[in-house]
């Protein structure tokens, strides 16, 4: 999609399917769809505007959306861990899940810090979100590879992910339009799976060429609509809503 933007089709969407390899379980399956769109000169908290537009209208008579709440990632932690996000290590953020939450780490023991805040996130803060829409947005730079830096101490991705009712639904940038720091990005990213024995991934060079041509400004999100449908349905796991999970596909 962003190599047609490249090209110069202007704002974009797709309704598709993706692939997840080793996601199974209520609120995972390995193949799902997709909503992913972008917008020509949006930056992230315009796209965030939007799709909040989105959600509120399409569940408006079906499952209405019980309030709207916005946190930068650091607050977010802060608030519900107790910790801040960009001023921890891994020695810590383990001391927390166990002494705090009674939570013991496993497979964890060369971890870097972004798997240790993730693990929080996905136990400590996501159940705590309750009802609602909540919007999280400046992560760290660290986490998010196709999104422009906000300057600042430290500088901060221009990423949002949405949760709706406590279930990630969503995951959005200000794209990245530097060819150059795009691809000093992918190869770092690439090391660092090469060190966690997590496979190679081959560096996408026809998507590096649409950038060096032009990519317009423009922010992106990716939406999983049978998460959405699952939501709307009133369930709570997503075999409710797919025609073939995976154990019957």
């Amino acid at each position: 999609m962003k190599r047609l933007l490249a090209a110069g089709c202007g704002s974009i969407y797709q309704v598709c399917k993706v692939f997840r390899d080793g996601e199974s379980g209520r609120r995972h399956n390995p193949e799902f769809s997709m909503l992913e769109w972008y917008r020509t000169g949006f930056d992230h908290l315009d796209l965030m505007d939007e799709v909040e537009l989105l959600l509120t209208g399409i569940l408006s008579d079906i499952a209405p959306v019980e309030s709207v709440h916005h946190w930068s990632y650091r607050d977010l932690f802060l608030e519900f861990a107790g910790v801040d996000a960009f001023a921890t290590s891994p020695g810590e953020l383990s001391s927390l899940l166990q002494a705090g939450h009674g939570i013991t780490p496993v497979g964890m023991h060369d971890a870097d810090l972004d798997a240790w805040l993730d693990l929080v996130m996905t136990h400590v803060i996501e159940p705590r979100l309750g009802k609602g829409l909540v919007f999280v947005r400046d992560y760290p730079a660290s986490q998010a590879a196709l999104a422009r830096l906000r300057p600042g101490t430290p500088p901060v991705a221009a990423r949002f992910e949405v949760y709706l009712d406590g279930l990630e639904l969503a995951n959005g940038f200000h794209e990245l339009t530097d060819a150059s720091e795009q691809r000093q990005r992918l190869e770092q990213e690439s090391r660092q799976r090469e060190r966690a024995h997590a496979g190679h991934v081959r560096i996408d060079e026809h998507f590096l060429a649409a950038l060096e041509s032009g990519l317009p400004n423009c922010a992106g999100v990716a939406l999983g609509l049978d998460r959405l449908i699952m939501i709307a349905a009133g369930t709570a796991c997503l075999r409710d809503v797919i025609a073939f999970p995976i154990d019957t596909a």
